[in-house]
């Protein structure tokens, strides 16, 4: 018979560094960090508090009972119940944690009070070979310090003293019209990749929002038919509701589709997962040799066309469901720059005077090296 395990749950992993780690995993995605030496009374504290926190529902872990008053734990948690973020999407959530669970299981019990910027640089600087990783992480403890000054646990905010890292990449890679030609090669009509492409690339949907959308968000008017959804990353907050005409091109594709499901289920009739619409679309990106290409790139793209076609921000930001101009203006700036750049030197070409002035040059700076010359021989 096969021994059961002394700590059901616990699996090691490595992480970036190789060191061996021990999480505790459970149904529904639970899991929690249970530190790097297996079997000690930390291990096992902290294996008991994940497996009541799973079994109640209410926090145990890094955890309500042994958190130090004022630690950077208690400000954690203080944080994870407070509007700010309770009133996050559910995704952004999950992102959060993620960012904000390794910093809380190798400083936790250190007093937030005394966080100096030097400590932030330090803690940033161990993520130096991953900037844009260092970058969401100092975000993080902006907003975590400034939920302890509104606590009026500290009077300052250190992490908005601390600069962001450089980023070389220009950000999520923006498809381009070859690329959007290749996919289409290669995932013909009547495939559920070329279906995915379309209903993203005609609404600029999210992942989080692609994977819900069906017939229940088509809408008759007099006009035709509208899509209508109110995007997932901002629900709780009344977020932004979407209403936008459909594109001849997506309706030749939505049309024939069964009505009482989303357009994306899986093979099985099952709804997916932002996930995994993700990794299925990474998955058809390799097979057409894309692997610049992902799923929110087809949301820069979209942005990219409407800007291209002549559409201003706020045309844009109708459509996609943007929050602020600043947002549509990082998607759209590259794809305006190269007709803006046409539009200025044509502007210099056609200036008044541009014959007289280019010719002329030559002839001053021969009349003040003439001038020079006579002072030299005096």
């Amino acid at each position: 018979m096969k021994k059961k395990p002394e700590f059901p749950g616990a699996k090691p992993y490595n992480d970036r560094h190789g060191k061996r780690r021990w999480r505790f995993r459970a149904k529904g995605g639970f899991q929690r960090e249970l530190g790097t030496s297996y079997g000690c009374p930390d291990f096992i504290s902290r294996y008991e508090a994940a497996v009541k926190e799973h079994e109640t529902g209410k926090k145990g872990g890094v955890a309500a009972d042994r958190t130090i008053p004022g630690s950077l734990n208690d400000l954690i948690a203080s944080w994870y119940r407070s509007p700010d973020f309770r009133n996050l999407a559910d995704v952004t959530k999950r992102l959060y944690r993620g960012q904000v669970e390794p910093l809380r299981v190798k400083h936790g019990n250190k007093p937030s009070a005394l966080m100096e910027r030097r400590h932030i640089m330090k803690i940033l600087a161990e993520k130096v070979d991953t900037p844009v990783a260092a970058n969401h992480l100092r975000k993080r403890l902006i907003q975590l310090l400034d939920h302890a000054v509104a606590l009026e646990w500290r009077k300052d905010n250190p992490a908005r003293l601390v600069k962001p890292y450089r980023v070389a990449s220009e950000g999520i890679h923006t498809w381009d019209e070859g690329e959007i030609a290749r996919f289409y090669e290669v995932h013909k009509d009547g495939t559920v990749a070329h279906r995915a492409m379309v209903l993203m690339l005609y609404t600029g949907a999210a992942r989080v929002d692609a994977v819900k959308l069906g017939w229940a968000n088509i809408k008759p008017t007099e006009d035709g038919y509208r899509l209508l959804y109110r995007r997932q990353k901002t629900v709780k907050t009344n977020g932004e509701m979407v209403n936008i005409p459909i594109h001849p091109d997506l309706w030749a594709v939505i049309e024939p589709l069964p009505k009482d499901r989303p357009f994306l289920v899986t093979a099985y009739g099952k709804s997916r997962s932002p996930t995994g619409l993700g990794k299925r679309l990474r998955a058809w990106c390799d097979e057409a040799n894309l692997s610049e290409c992902s799923s929110h790139g087809l949301r820069k793209a979209c942005a990219r066309r409407l800007a291209e076609a002549g559409a201003t921000a706020n045309e844009i930001m109708s459509v996609t469901g943007h929050k602020t101009l600043s947002e549509v203006q990082r998607y759209t700036a590259a794809a305006m720059r190269e007709e803006l750049a046409d539009a200025a030197m044509q502007k210099l070409i056609s200036r008044p005077n541009r014959e007289q002035t280019v010719v002329n040059l030559p002839h001053r700076f021969a009349k003040n090296n003439d001038n020079n010359m006579k002072i030299k021989d005096k």
